[in-house]
């Protein structure tokens, strides 16, 4: 009789699950279909969300924010004296960043300075020497010109004595004394021409010396000039105004020409995005741009286009790619596109290298 009341209670159980199972079916049936048709729904209208936000705006997260970085590095080789600035610090176009030991361009000054002192001495004695040949020459000149009158009126005495003497009119005694005077006067006229000449190759001799002086103080004034652009150069300002950052300068380093000191980021920085071919079809400069910078992620900062690359970012790079080969595989290229800020954003400490979101309303 037991086994029999549990037969009759286990096929009750069965019949009240049966029963409980036909009416949860159509409310299982039901989940299966509305949760499809909403999900479809929603993607549906994300898909035409996102077709009108594209067809309007044009954005991508391949985007930095960029800046000149403006390297410090001296231009003349010394210890480093005095180190005036620091990590991160503000400074001003013009301000004395550092200063190197001046002792040795002091010294190379004064040395140039003493040669420049000391050609210009013989520069003097040069012109001197040359203004007392160029007198010696009028002077020869002039005796050249006397001798040549003194010639000229022996010659003719002489003549005259010959003719008087063939006459028998003076005698030989006054014959011979024409004879001399007019060797007297040729040997005069002879010595004042080679005197002459004498001063004159003097008179060249001191030119040319006195050009090689000038040529020389032209050579140690410029050695003077650069003995002080280097002593300047012991003092190194600041090109522009901005930030110091990646200092590797102690006080007491020896530095060398051309070594890298620190660098200095100006305050004036702007957006590089690197938008994909396809979308700056209908980029222009000058369309609005909406900039989300991840550090100020509650913030949207104005902007506008200021330009467009006329090359890609690969064409670009250091290394453009060759395509022609047999393995070419079609990638889609990236274009920079230079975006500015519309607004101050001085208040904000936006540094190059930040990540950045910009949207840019084509239409």
């Amino acid at each position: 009789m037991a086994k029999r009341h549990e037969d009759k209670h286990d096929e009750e159980f069965i019949k009240e699950a049966k029963k409980r199972l036909k009416k949860r079916r159509p409310e299982y049936k039901k989940k299966r279909v509305i949760v499809p048709t909403i999900t479809a729904i929603i993607l549906t209208l994300l898909g035409i969300y996102a077709a009108i936000h594209s067809t309007y705006f044009q954005s991508t997260d391949d985007a930095f924010v960029e800046g000149r970085l403006v390297s410090v590095a001296p231009r003349v080789s010394a210890p480093v004296i005095n180190l005036l600035v620091d990590d991160n610090q503000e400074v001003k176009a013009g301000q004395l960043l550092l200063e190197l030991d001046p002792k040795d361009f002091e010294v190379a000054l004064a040395q140039a300075e003493a040669k420049l002192a000391e050609a210009k001495a013989g520069l003097n004695i040069s012109e001197k020497q040359v203004d007392e040949s160029a007198s010696r020459v009028n002077k020869s000149f002039e005796d050249i010109s006397s001798a040549s009158s003194s010639l000229d009126f022996a010659e003719k005495d002489f003549a005259r004595y010959q003719e008087l003497y063939k006459d028998g009119i003076v005698s030989k005694q006054d014959f011979e004394k024409s004879k001399t005077a007019l060797e007297v006067a040729q040997a005069n006229y002879n010595a004042s021409q080679e005197s002459s000449k004498a001063y004159m190759h003097a008179l060249d001799s001191g030119k040319a010396k006195t050009q090689a002086d000038e040529a020389l103080i032209k050579r140690l004034e410029a050695e003077v000039e650069r003995a002080k652009l280097d002593l300047e150069y012991t003092k190194i300002y600041a090109p522009q105004g901005g930030k110091i950052s990646a200092r590797s300068v102690e006080k007491g380093n020896y530095v060398k020409v051309g070594q890298p000191l620190m660098s200095i980021v100006p305050n004036q920085v702007w957006v590089v995005a690197n938008f994909k071919e396809i979308q700056i079809t209908n980029m222009k400069e000058g369309q609005p741009v909406s900039i989300k910078i991840d550090t100020f992620s509650s913030k949207r900062f104005k902007g506008h286009v200021e330009s467009i690359q006329r090359a890609t970012g690969a064409k670009s790079s250091l290394f453009p790619p060759e395509n022609a080969v047999g393995s070419y595989v079609k990638i889609v290229q990236r274009v920079p596109v230079k975006i500015v800020f519309d607004e101050d954003i001085s208040s904000y400490n936006i540094v190059p290298g930040m990540s950045v979101v910009p949207k840019v309303k084509i239409k």
